[in-house]
């Protein structure tokens, strides 16, 4: 069974890393929770959610996870069922730093002593390192973005179309989980206050709010940049094919009177100019290079080259 447990003489935290349904009967035998509780942690959740029970409360929350084959950063879903002496954590064990927190408090007795005296304030170190988390994906978008920059800017606006679409996903998908953040810990510090039993820690959850609005605020900066970005690279694509067009234009118009030259004189006539004398290709040739010519002294003298 995937499930490991600390205690303390003041604080129980189960941990469940595969919730699987031997594991979330477990749960319901030993804590009692709601059974739609247990579904929603088999199932993954589409936004975050909180709900309040007469002994726990039942908390969903959605974080980021960068994939490092895909360059993707998807959602991971921790849920959380919090009582007074007893936090119970579900998820499938994809985030690192939730992982190594949990054995650092199972090998180090001291951190486990400074962090687990109740349930809000496990709460709190828990969200505290999932939100710092956060902040070097961020600075990777960032350099992304910088990135992005120099190489428009070095004529290979084509090349970096893909890098642009890509770094914005990532912040779409960034801003779709950390939304409800910030109005999610403000109901928890809310809630949680009638399970603190005087040793309320809750007003530490003031620096997840400001955690989650830093996080926010870099993301809607990223956002603005990497749009005026996009809109820098068409720009720059739309006058190279502008610049394409119009010579290809020109070519075109240039060739147009010694084309319609060489179809005069190909004229089945019986007394054509020229035809018919020692050097009638090359006067030809010639008479068409003076039209092109003249074609092209006017395009200058109008600034259209």
């Amino acid at each position: 069974m995937h499930v490991r447990e600390l205690t303390t003489p003041t604080l129980r935290w189960i941990n469940v890393t595969r919730p699987e349904k031997r594991e979330l009967d477990y749960l319901a035998k030993e804590f009692k929770f709601h059974p739609l509780d247990l579904e929603d942690c088999a199932s993954p959740a589409q936004r975050p959610k909180l709900d309040e029970y007469p002994h726990y409360l039942f908390l969903v929350l959605i974080f980021p996870l960068y994939n490092r084959k895909t360059g993707e950063i998807t959602p991971v879903e921790i849920d959380f069922f919090i009582g007074e002496k007893y936090l119970v954590t579900v998820h499938r064990s994809e985030l690192f730093p939730f992982m190594q927190f949990f054995d650092d408090c199972r090998s180090d007795l001291e951190l486990q002593k400074r962090v687990m005296n109740s349930a809000d304030q496990l709460l709190y170190e828990i969200l505290e390192r999932l939100l710092m988390h956060a902040f070097p994906m961020l600075d990777n978008i960032s350099l992304d973005i910088t990135r992005i920059q120099k190489e428009i800017f070095a004529g290979n606006e084509r090349r970096v179309v893909r890098e642009i679409l890509g770094t914005k996903r990532n912040i779409v998908n960034f801003r779709r989980i950390m939304q409800a953040h910030k109005a999610m810990i403000r109901r928890i510090k809310e809630k949680q206050s009638k399970f603190c039993k005087g040793k309320c820690v809750m007003i530490y959850f003031d620096n997840l709010v400001e955690h989650t609005k830093d996080i926010w605020d870099t993301l809607e900066n990223d956002n603005d940049t990497i749009n005026a970005l996009q809109e820098t690279n068409e720009a720059l694509i739309s006058f190279q094919l502008n610049d394409i067009m119009k010579l290809l234009t020109i070519i075109s118009v240039v060739m147009l009177p010694a084309g319609l030259v060489a179809s005069i004189f190909s004229t089945n006539a019986e007394y054509t100019p020229f035809i018919g004398s020692p050097w009638d290709f090359w006067i030809l040739i010639g008479f068409m290079g003076l039209v092109a010519l003249g074609m092209i002294t006017f395009f200058r003298k109008k600034k259209w080259l």
